[in-house]
């Protein structure tokens, strides 16, 4: 496990930079699903829910992700934008945190991510309406059944019930494993106008 010590100058300023260099350094230690992250929301009366997503880009411009867009998720983010990704990196000792504000992705973009999508994924969004009541798992499979033929022999669209989000982040932490608790936390903030500042945080 990486032990050694993050200190504030060996952070890239720009902290988009940053995670991307501990992503390309996740993948190349041979971290499975490196992209996985834990995407926290709440409703409009604050009540908290966790799950794993899967990260799909990342830019300046924010950190996309796509799911139903009548689960639960989705149904929270319609009630309250702001939402939370954590990262968690074991092998290397290394969390990342990211907070901010979530927006939709533009349709045309969810489509084209749609249409790379393997074609039993493609078929699952449109059987499944995720995170609504299931009598049993038959009725999930008889519904992927009829998708099926319904597609057969054609490309398969993009379910209305089904799209990306985009959360632009004010807030990033990373998080360095050391020795006896003593972990290095160094967060930025941002300012405005497109600045950051950069503090520690007591581990």
């Amino acid at each position: 496990m990486t032990r050694r010590p993050l200190l504030e100058g060996d952070l890239n300023p720009d902290p988009v930079g940053q995670f991307d260099a501990w992503f390309r350094e996740a993948r190349e230690a041979g971290i499975e699903l490196a992209e996985a992250m834990a995407l926290a929301t709440a409703s409009a009366e604050g009540a908290p829910s966790v799950r794993m997503v899967l990260l799909k880009g990342f830019d300046e411009h924010g950190f996309v992700f796509y799911t139903g867009l009548e689960s639960r998720k989705a149904r929270d983010l319609a009630e309250n934008t702001r939402a939370a990704l954590l990262f968690y990196w074991s092998l290397l000792g290394r969390q990342v945190r990211v907070e901010g504000a979530v927006t939709p992705v533009a349709r045309s973009e969810a489509e084209a991510y749609f249409a790379t999508r393997p074609r039993g994924s493609q078929v699952g969004a449109w059987a499944s309406r995720q995170s609504e009541p299931l009598a049993s798992r038959d009725q999930l499979e008889a519904a992927a059944r009829a998708m099926t033929a319904r597609f057969e022999g054609g490309a398969v669209p993009l379910p209305a019930r089904w799209g990306g989000y985009r959360l632009l982040p004010d807030h990033y932490e990373f998080w360095q494993h050391r020795d006896d608790r003593l972990h290095d936390r160094l967060a930025f903030g941002q300012t405005g106008a497109g600045r950051w500042r950069l503090e520690r945080l007591a581990p």
